[in-house]
């Protein structure tokens, strides 16, 4: 049996549950029942894993239904595809609750850190997510390719093209989720690549700044 998430007075007097069926709402997210026990489940072995493996900075399972969950599923909207890859995956941030709230996404987990890897396999094996695939690999050299590449605070948005336009196709999208925005003139200009969009991010009770930056890959 799971072991229960305990409460936390950081964001009022709630519990995780609470917390990431308002957060939802308020995001205009629709989810089954199944999916939102997935999700709790995985900040549960988050938090279990932590105890003995740092997987993450954060502690306290409403922060990371905050920080972690709502946060990743802030780009749902832009998910609009049947393939993803995570790269820089770490915990599984954003693919796992993105696999959880698409189920019919095949999302690939790519990280350099062999435990973290391990998790993500774990996380899928135990929440059955078949959907789910971690490479224990550095993102230059994974030879597949997907329609859509995420990466939540991995490199400058440059960086991230450069280290990643390889798992694209034509017409492929780079999801990169930022805090402040660079310049346009930054990411207007960046080798390979259009910019499609960028938008600012709202997660429910956070103040710090979010925003997403969508490039495509230019035919070669």
């Amino acid at each position: 049996m799971s072991e229960k998430l305990p409460d936390s007075s950081l964001y009022g007097q709630t519990t995780p549950r609470v917390a990431l069926v308002d957060g939802l709402q308020r995001m205009h997210i629709s989810l089954e029942e199944p999916q939102i026990e997935a999700l709790l489940e995985y900040v549960r072995l988050l938090v279990k894993w932590n105890k003995v493996v740092n997987l993450t900075a954060v502690r306290d399972p409403l922060q990371m239904v905050h920080r972690h969950l709502l946060d990743s599923l802030s780009i749902l909207q832009y998910v609009d595809a049947d393939s993803l890859t995570d790269v820089g995956a770490g915990a599984g941030l954003p693919g796992i609750p993105l696999a959880i709230a698409k189920p019919h996404l095949n999302v690939t987990l790519i990280d350099k850190v062999a435990k973290k890897t391990h998790f993500i396999q774990q996380v899928a094996a135990e929440l059955q997510l078949n959907n789910v695939s971690a490479l224990h690999q550095r993102v230059e050299e994974v030879t597949l390719q997907s329609e859509l590449v995420v990466a939540r605070a991995f490199a400058s948005i440059d960086k991230l093209a450069l280290l990643t336009g390889h798992l694209l196709p034509a017409g492929g999208k780079l999801l990169a989720m930022v805090g402040q925005l660079p310049g346009n003139v930054q990411i207007e200009n960046i080798a390979g690549f259009s910019l499609l969009k960028s938008a600012k991010l709202t997660i429910p009770d956070e103040t710090a700044m979010r925003n997403i930056v969508i490039l495509e890959r230019d035919p070669s």
